[in-house]
């Protein structure tokens, strides 16, 4: 799952940083550990609700559980997010012309990470837990 927020944000920081202005790629490696370290940190979260509502619920089905604990750190997850997007957005509007596209990037990154760290990796860990990738490539008799 990070492996999509590190092509998004390298991609991104490489096309408008060298591009357009030329700016060495160091900058494009600090971006995505960035992006990376907050999507390691919501996707731990939620794994972590994940085990404690798990042994909590031991009679509820999985995808239940899963998605309880999904809801549980929804809210902590955005809250997140919006803290760190407003002060990119402060940054980016009183920055200036050096640090302008590295906020932007970084909030583009931000997002991405989010969005999959909450609704990308709760999914493919309920296919995985449940073994359904199995049949994805099983070819059917005609």
């Amino acid at each position: 799952l990070d492996f999509v927020e590190i092509i998004l944000v390298i991609g991104l920081g490489l096309i408008v940083l060298l591009m357009v202005y030329q700016l060495p790629t160091y900058l494009s490696g600090i971006m995505s550990m960035t992006v990376i370290g907050f999507s390691v940190h919501d996707s731990i979260v939620v794994f972590d609700r994940i085990r404690e509502n798990l042994s909590r619920y031991r009679r509820a089905e999985y995808e239940s559980v899963v998605n309880l604990s999904v809801v549980q750190t929804l809210d902590r997850s955005i809250n997140t997010q919006l803290t760190a997007l407003f002060t990119l957005f402060a940054l980016a509007l009183f920055g200036g012309d050096s640090i302008f596209h590295f906020v932007v990037t970084m909030m583009i990154g931000l997002f991405s990470g989010t969005y999959s760290s909450l609704f990308n990796a709760a999914p493919i860990l309920v296919v995985w837990e449940k073994r359904e990738w199995r049949h994805w490539f099983r070819r059917n008799p005609i």
